[in-house]
């Protein structure tokens, strides 16, 4: 076994010695993934629904909103909030200051939550306005009203055709987590950065972090894939058994 390991370009007892560190970076990177999803989520819905009827006041408003969070960088906007923000003498002396933005970790999960409720927003609201006509129009045939159309028919539907693009945003998402690592958070990447900083280290930090990610991914991936197959399944083309071939009577 000795003789194996000698032969691998990494020092794997280093890793094995530190992977509690890495442990914790993937929950941190967790942690802040999936609840600025379902913050962000949360928050697309309503303003999806603004952006798709192209409301009078809040379209236009939405719609600023998403085009300066889809147009700037994650990295420029967590530095916007977590360095900005101390900029500002009120905001120092606010009741928000002390509980949360002065915290690293409360800023990257605001950066994240933002940044990720633009992208849903935009990604939901073309899944409102690709909603097949003939389930609208059945659904006003039977006297359903607007709110009871959304709750009903739209937004369901719409979820459920958003599924294979939406598993993209969360990939996404976990990707631009890496951000956190550098405003102080000891997420997967920061975990690995520390490794190859504390031991002078070119690639086991990275590589490590890299396949941790890919874990990751490979879960999320397995996950939609289960998703689609469950709620998408009436979506696929399904293959029609070949016409038998009509042998003629023999003849007498």
């Amino acid at each position: 076994m000795e003789q194996i390991l000698s032969y691998i370009p990494l020092d794997i007892s280093l890793i094995a010695a530190n992977f509690d560190r890495f442990l914790y970076g993937v929950w941190t990177t967790l942690n802040l993934t999936f609840i600025a999803l379902f913050i962000g989520a949360l928050l697309a819905i309503p303003m999806a629904i603004a952006r798709a009827s192209r409301h009078r006041f809040w379209n236009p408003i939405v719609w600023g909103y998403t085009y300066v969070f889809r147009g700037t960088p994650l990295l420029v906007q967590t530095y916007l909030i977590y360095y900005g923000f101390g900029q500002f003498e009120f905001i120092r002396h606010s009741w928000l200051w002390e509980p949360v933005l002065s915290s690293a970790w409360w800023c990257a999960l605001i950066a994240f939550t933002l940044n990720t409720a633009a992208y849903s927003t935009e990604l939901l609201r073309g899944a409102i306005i690709d909603t097949p006509k003939g389930e609208v129009e059945a659904a006003i045939a039977t006297g359903h009203s607007y709110k009871a159309r959304l709750r009903r028919i739209i937004l369901p539907s719409a979820f459920r055709r958003a599924i294979p693009a939406y598993s993209n945003e969360v990939i996404f998402m976990l990707h631009g987590s890496v951000v956190a690592s550098t405003i102080t958070l000891q997420d997967i990447l920061g975990v690995g950065r520390w490794l190859n900083g504390r031991y002078y280290l070119a690639y086991e930090g990275f590589i490590t972090a890299a396949l941790l990610y890919f874990l990751i991914v490979l879960c999320i991936a397995s996950v939609f894939r289960w998703l689609e197959r469950r709620y998408l399944r009436h979506l696929t083309r399904r293959e029609t058994p070949a016409t038998a071939e009509i042998t003629p009577e023999p003849t007498r």
